[in-house]
This record gives C-alpha cells, structure tokens and sequence, in this order.
C-alpha cells in the first residue's frame, strides 16, 4: 500500500516539530516531511523517520518543488509575536501562505491544514466559551492576529477549489518542547518583571500539544463537510491562570510572584512602551504589551463544541497533564 506523504511546515518549530515526529512514529502508513528555513533540527527528525528539506515558504520555486506529491500539508509555520512590524508579519504568515496553498493547489494535495489563532477574538475584554460564529473584533489586537486572519481567510476561500481546507485555533499552546508560553513567563521572571497583573483570578483556557495533533489528526479524516471552516481547539479544561503559572514556578523551585498591579496601570505602561517602540522604530519588542497585559489578567475561554461535533475532536490530555510534561521536559534540559 502506497503511504501517504504528509507535509508539516514550522517543523523547526514547537508545534511543527511535535506533530511531524508523532505522526512519524505513530502512523505507519504515513511518510511524513518536516521543512523549516532553519534547518538546526535534521538529525533529529531523520531518527525519529522524519525527512527534513530546508527552505524558504515564501519562493515559489522551493514550495512548487516541495508540494511534488504530497498528499496533506500540515501549515504550522508562523511568525508569532505580540509585537513587531507589519512587513514581517505579512510576510510569514500571509504570503508563505498563500505560495504554499497555490503550490499545493497546481500539485493535486489533497487536504491543507492551517494553524491559525484565537488571538483573532481578543478585544481585551473578558469572554467567556467564545464560538467560532461570533463576530470578530473590527479591528485586530496585533499585526500577527491580523495577518493570521487574512491567512486563514484565504485557505478556507479554497476550499473545494482543488483542495479540501480547515483552519485550526488551538488555544496556548502548552507541553514539552514549548519555546512560547513558558519560556516568555520564565524570562519576564528572571528579569524581575513578573507580577500579577488585576486580581489574579482571571480563567483561561489552554492546549496540551498533544491535543492539537489530536486535532490534526481528526482533520484528517473528517467528512467532506466539516472542510471550508475554522475550529476551537483547546484542552476544554477551563484553569485559573495565575494557579497554573505558579503551580509551573514552585515545580520548577521558583518563589511566584506576589506583587500585584492594577490592570489599568499596567495597561497604561504597555501602551507607552508600545508608543515608544514606534516612535523610534525599536526593533526589539517592548518589556510589556496591551496584548501581553490582556493574556494576565483577562478571563478568556473558549468553545470546542463545533469541533467535537463536526471533527469528533476529543481531547486526549489535561491542562496540568501538559504542564507536567513541560516541567519534566525542561528539567533535562539543565
């Protein structure tokens, strides 16, 4: 029996790199290719059966040879950040896309699967169990939500188009191999710079790395008319935010933070540390942002119904089963 080929872009990445090599070990009948423009990565995924191209998403000629008899590209490659120019974002995240959809198009791939964001509901104010079919804010939080959503709104247009598209919005990401969520918290950390931003009772949701493959996975093999739409992905294990982050700090011999600030002030010192980064075109993304405000101190929680219904999506891990997988993870790496 031929095996499928599956692509997954950002392999380099957290996301990219998990699912190419789980679906390597775990899937016999797939034969899985990992790119990434960096290409630091290579040994490790030829052990683990994973063929590794490095390339540019963003050449035309690189993503015309690479989708040569792919049967499902996997799109995890992104630029994420709360900050930074909207040339880079555009770039990453919109016109790699859109190569690499055409690419996938005049190939015959048969299915694409994009990792988009739920950074595209955020309009910091709390929500609670946000669906898909709301109405999203006019404006976007940042020009990664922003390019994002025009990436992912160009995937779904194709649908049906020669290719079978969904767009998946996990929700943080969390487990072994995260270079994002814990790593941010730990740096603001060691740098004196964490402290608990409003009552520290805010409730969020988050996304064991593990549960996104299960999603992937469930995309995969979804009916025809589940294609052409955007899904929740997250742990539907609704947490306390601060409880988990300090839970992470004490298991990691951390003392959490106990000094707190008013949400309002600590919105005020994003917004002139943004200003500032504008103003004199800084390179370098400020110590706070509104976004970054908003995530510690704002209820934000998400509904999985539509995935669980029209995917079969059912998660597989719990949100301190991922924790816990991180914490063992990054004590080895000490």
């Amino acid at each position: 029996m031929m095996k499928k080929r599956i692509l997954v872009t950002g392999a380099a990445g957290f996301l990219g790199g998990r699912t190419a090599k789980f679906l390597a070990q775990n899937f016999d009948d797939y034969q899985v290719i990992g790119t990434s423009r960096r290409a630091n990565r290579a040994e490790e995924f030829a052990a683990h059966q994973v063929e590794f191209v490095a390339g540019d998403l963003c050449h035309d000629s690189f993503c015309q040879s690479l989708t040569q008899n792919i049967d499902i590209v996997i799109h995890c490659a992104a630029l994420s950040a709360p900050f930074g120019a909207y040339k880079l974002f555009y770039q990453s995240n919109y016109v790699a896309t859109e190569t690499l959809l055409n690419a996938s198009i005049k190939n015959r791939v048969s299915k694409f699967i994009f990792i988009s964001t739920p950074s595209i509901y955020f309009n910091y104010a709390d929500r609670f169990k946000v669906s898909e079919n709301e109405e999203l804010p006019k404006k976007m939080v940042n020009n990664y939500a922003k390019t994002k959503l025009l990436a992912e709104n160009l995937v779904l247009r194709a649908n049906n188009k020669g290719i079978q598209t969904i767009a998946l919005r996990p929700r943080a990401i969390i487990g072994a191999e995260d270079t994002v969520i814990v790593p941010r918290v730990l740096e603001a950390y060691h740098k004196g710079k964490l402290k608990i931003v409003g009552d520290g009772k805010n409730r969020c949701d988050m996304t064991c790395v593990r549960n996104v493959i299960e999603a992937i996975i469930c995309s995969i093999n979804a009916p025809a008319d589940a294609y052409g739409e955007a899904y929740n992905i997250t742990d539907d294990d609704e947490v306390n935010f601060w409880e988990v982050l300090n839970y992470t700090l004490t298991e990691l011999g951390l003392t959490p933070p106990s000094e707190r600030v008013p949400k309002q002030i600590a919105m005020f010192a994003a917004t002139i540390l943004e200003l500032k980064a504008y103003l004199f075109q800084e390179k370098k993304e400020p110590p706070l942002t509104r976004y970054g405000v908003g995530v510690l101190a704002n209820h934000f929680t998400l509904a999985i119904a539509k995935a669980t219904s029209k995917l079969s999506y059912r998660p597989v891990m719990k949100t301190y089963e991922g924790i816990n997988e991180y914490i063992k993870w990054y004590k080895t790496q000490q």
